[in-house]
């Protein structure tokens, strides 16, 4: 049995239906259940629906041999697996962001950052020569700017609407191409190599 892990919500529908273009029986997805240990039909694939940070952990593990999960989260974990195809899906941006009429802070010595990304902060910080302060956060990130708590936010953006609804708006963007990927478990690659690498290929033709 080929195990996946697939983050919970929209993402898990899109990536469904991927697998399903590559012959994959998914329809125990589409069921209305609250389960988040899934078994196809035919019984050759179980499927784990975890939050989407902790599809790499899963996978990483081995509990299971493939994931889909976002390159921000790949960036930000830099977990031990290997990253196979680009699913070009939920394409986003990762960036800084804040007031408009202040891109200046980003030139700021003191700059304060806040961000869910610390790890692809610092990074990306460090490569720059600079020294900022990075303050993490879980979610609401437009709201530090707005309060006075960061003077920009690192954060993905899809549309912009919500940060146009803060009064904020784009000043760089740091990474334009954050798309799901298909992950794989290093030892499952190998034991599973019958099954997984032919999945590899279809999901592959579908993508491209």
């Amino acid at each position: 049995m080929i195990y996946f892990a697939l983050a919970k919500g929209r993402l898990a529908d899109e990536s469904a239906e991927l697998l399903r273009k590559c012959g994959v029986d998914t329809s125990v997805l589409r069921e209305d259940t609250r389960k988040l240990v899934l078994t196809s039909a035919d019984g050759k694939y179980g499927f784990f629906l975890v939050k989407p940070t902790d599809v790499p952990t899963y996978v990483e593990a081995g509990v299971a041999d493939v994931g889909i999960a976002g390159k921000d989260t790949l960036m930000e974990q830099d977990k031990d697996l290997y990253e196979m195809l680009d699913l070009r899906l939920g394409e986003c941006r990762l960036c800084l962001a804040g007031y408009p009429d202040r891109k200046d802070a980003l030139t700021n010595p003191h700059l304060r950052v806040a961000t869910k990304y610390v790890n692809t902060a610092k990074k990306v910080f460090s490569e720059r020569g600079e020294d900022v302060e990075i303050i993490h956060l879980n979610g609401s990130i437009e709201l530090a700017p707005v309060t006075g708590l960061a003077d920009v936010i690192f954060d993905i953006v899809q549309t912009g609407s919500t940060l146009k609804a803060n009064g904020l708006a784009v000043l760089e963007d740091v990474f334009d191409h954050i798309t799901a990927r298909l992950v794989v478990n290093k030892v499952s690659l190998k034991t599973k190599a019958a099954e997984i690498l032919p999945l590899i290929g279809k999901l592959r033709e579908v993508v491209s």
